[in-house]
């Protein structure tokens, strides 16, 4: 069960690394056609990885 549940947290952290690199990526121009603001990558990384 622990080990379970410390997977998962490692499952999510990296969930939340690789959209927040991904993101990072993107152009402000781009960005700006998604409808997001280069300060909400990390809440929106967030939500990615709890979802």
């Amino acid at each position: 069960m622990f080990v379970s549940y410390i997977l998962a947290k490692v499952r999510a952290y990296l969930r939340y690394r690789e959209t927040v690199r991904e993101l990072s990526l993107l152009s402000d121009r781009e960005l700006d056609d998604l409808g997001i603001s280069r300060f909400q990558i990390d809440s929106i990384a967030r939500e990615h990885a709890t979802a």
